[in-house]
């Protein structure tokens, strides 16, 4: 025991305000203060005497020796727990969180420790408390940036991992920045200048702003600020919280839109309660054409306005909707106007949701000009179907005469017309002077399909002749290759994306005594109608072989082909393969060109797979008989 240790004790208890607990080398208590009893529970010289344990947890006394040991063999003075928290035991067994600095001396001869013990329990809590804090900021799915308003241009001085995501900038690209950057150049907002306001004047506001991604994204930011004052009431800083609502303001957008359609469409539009039938909302063109103002509707039911509508006749025709059978059900009806006139409409009803509340909508169209035009239109039809039928029963053979001309005129004028065509077009774009012999190039060819043309006129206008034999031929000697590159040539206009013509070969010197603008005509149709039927892509080739008695030519082609039970008729005059039927055509062309081969001494046939391909060949005497 201490000698004068009331004198010692009253030294310390005067110097610190901490509690004070000295043990000696055996870890027996020899001296406390006040600070030190209360702090533990213990009335006054309670604890003298007592071993040291008594004022440690349990779970610490097997270490606790070696390190009080260590300790006094060093005797340095020190901190314990180097990090670590450290608890007491009071005398209730309740521990509760210490700081404890240990300084060793000597007193007549013997080492003592002198520990100086801080309950820290209201720290500890107001620590964990903020780190509590700390973690929401940083765990926060809102954007959350703090600046220092006693710095110029009130920089970030903190952002949480939500503003990073957020915006995709980099926390060099945020830290020590105003956060304007976000605006990029779009700084003409009404919410800026609100913002600003706030800022000048020391308030908190919230405003919705369009600010950009570090990518150039658009994002609309509902934002809040709000200053942080320190004792004196200087604003120190600014916390600044952001929420992307770019979905809800897309939502709220979408939903003005649907409003504005829904408030201006001239359809009649309905909503109305799922069990009471009663009007929730009704558009601007319904109130209009029924004369009801919406309070009026509100108060009213589906079936108000329908008086041919019972209500089980509704659940009827709306049970696949209930069942969920069916998205929507259509229906025809009646609609009674405020005024008691009524009119017909056409009911698209559907099932829906109107937050928590199951609704109709119906979709209505005033269809009394239908109405109205149908039936005019039926008792029109009817008067005009009977005079037709007098008519086509007085002049049938008359009509099929022109129907048939017609259809040969349309069929063989095509090509001809294209050459024409063509060739005007080009002679437009040779406007120099050293470019005459290309202008005279397609004028001759414009005026040889005129007089081509008037040619094929005189022969439909006297079709009979073709059908009995008696078409005057004018034979003369020429090169195949002159009549093959006319045929090419206007082929070449007729092409679909990446078809090609392939060109046979040494045909330079083939000759012919035939007439040349059949030759020409049996070509033309054969290689148009390979091209017609066959897909991009393909290529139509042409063949010729030349003995000593005939000429063959052979056109194939990789389209449609033509199916085996239409082969046989493929030559009858306005016969057409059932494949063929959307492709425009008459149906005469094969006809023509077989009769005029015939007749000229020739003959034609083909070959042809269903869907691969038809190969054409056409042979002809070397030299008319």
């Amino acid at each position: 025991m201490f000698k004068n240790r009331e004198d010692i004790l009253q030294v310390l208890s005067d110097a610190v305000s901490e509690g004070v607990v000295v043990v000696d080398k055996d870890q027996k208590i020899v001296s406390t203060n006040a600070s030190a009893d209360t702090m533990f529970g213990y009335e006054t010289n309670e604890l003298i005497g007592q071993s040291l344990n008594v004022l440690i947890p349990n779970n610490y006394h097997p270490k606790h020796s070696d390190h009080f040991t260590s300790f006094f063999n060093h005797t340095e003075k020190r901190k314990m727990g180097r990090g670590r928290y450290l608890y007491g035991l009071n005398k209730n067994n309740k521990e509760f969180p210490v700081e404890v600095g240990l300084n060793p001396f000597k007193l007549y001869g013997e080492t003592y420790v002198m520990a100086l013990v801080t309950d820290i329990t209201f720290r500890k809590d107001i620590e964990e408390n903020l780190n509590i804090k700390s973690e929401a900021l940083q765990a926060a799915g809102n954007g959350i940036i703090i600046s220092d308003a006693l710095q110029k241009d009130n920089p970030i001085i903190y952002f949480n991992p939500a503003f990073q995501e957020l915006t995709g900038y980099s926390s060099e690209e945020i830290l020590g920045k105003n956060c304007r950057f976000l605006q990029s150049d779009d700084t003409d907002q009404d919410g800026i200048t609100k913002l600003r306001k706030a800022v000048k004047k020391g308030k908190s506001c919230q405003v919705t702003l369009r600010n950009y991604k570090k990518n150039g994204t658009l994002f609309w930011n509902e934002l809040y600020i709000n200053p942080i004052k320190n004792r004196e009431g200087l604003i120190t800083h600014y916390i600044g919280i952001q929420n992307d609502i770019t979905k809800r303001k897309n939502a709220e957008e979408e939903r003005n839109y649907l409003t504005k359609i829904f408030d201006n469409s001239l359809n009649e539009i309905y909503v109305f309660d799922f069990k009471t039938l009663k009007f929730i909302n009704v558009n601007y063109g319904a109130q209009k054409n029924l004369g009801y103002s919406i309070e009026e509707l509100r108060n009213m039911t589906a079936l108000d306005i329908k008086p041919n509508f019972s209500l089980k006749k509704f659940y009827r025709i709306s049970a696949p909707l209930r069942s969920h059978i069916e998205n929507k059900v259509e229906f025809e009806a009646i609609h009674t106007r405020k005024d008691g006139t009524t009119y017909p409409v056409y009911v698209s009803l559907e099932m829906s949701m109107l937050g928590e509340r199951k609704v109709y909508i119906a979709i209505i169209l005033d269809i009394t000009e239908q109405k109205n035009y149908t039936q005019k239109l039926e008792k029109t039809v009817d008067l005009r179907t009977k005079q037709l039928k007098t008519a086509l029963e007085n002049e049938k053979e008359l009509n099929d005469l022109k129907t048939k001309f017609l259809s040969l005129v349309s069929h063989e004028f095509k090509t001809p017309l294209s050459g024409i065509l063509t060739s005007s077009i080009l002679l437009s774009k040779y406007i120099r002077g050293d470019q005459q012999e290309n202008r005279d190039k397609h004028i001759k060819i414009i005026s040889d399909k005129v007089h081509y043309l008037n040619s094929i006129l005189n022969d439909f206008l006297s079709i009979e002749k073709l059908e009995t034999g008696k078409v005057n031929y004018k034979f003369t000697s020429f090169r195949l290759s002159k009549v093959l590159n006319e045929v090419v040539y206007n082929a070449n206009m007729l092409l679909k994306e990446g078809q090609h013509v392939i060109y046979p070969d040494n045909i330079e010197d083939l000759v012919l005594v035939q007439d040349e603008r059949t030759i020409e005509l049996a070509l033309t149709n054969l290689v148009h109608n390979a091209i017609k039927y066959s897909p991009e892509h393909s290529d139509v080739t042409i063949k010729i072989a030349q003995n000593l008695k005939d000429t063959v030519f052979e056109i194939s082609d990789s389209g449609i082909g033509i199916p085996e039970m239409d082969q046989k008729n493929i030559f009858n005059r306005y016969f057409r393969a059932e494949n063929a039927l959307t492709t425009p055509g008459t149906g005469i062309g094969l006809n023509i060109v077989k009769s005029h081969i015939e007749n000229l001494g020739g003959s034609i046939h083909f070959r042809s797979k269903f869907q691969e391909g038809s190969t054409f060949i056409l042979s002809v005497p070397n030299i008319a008989h």
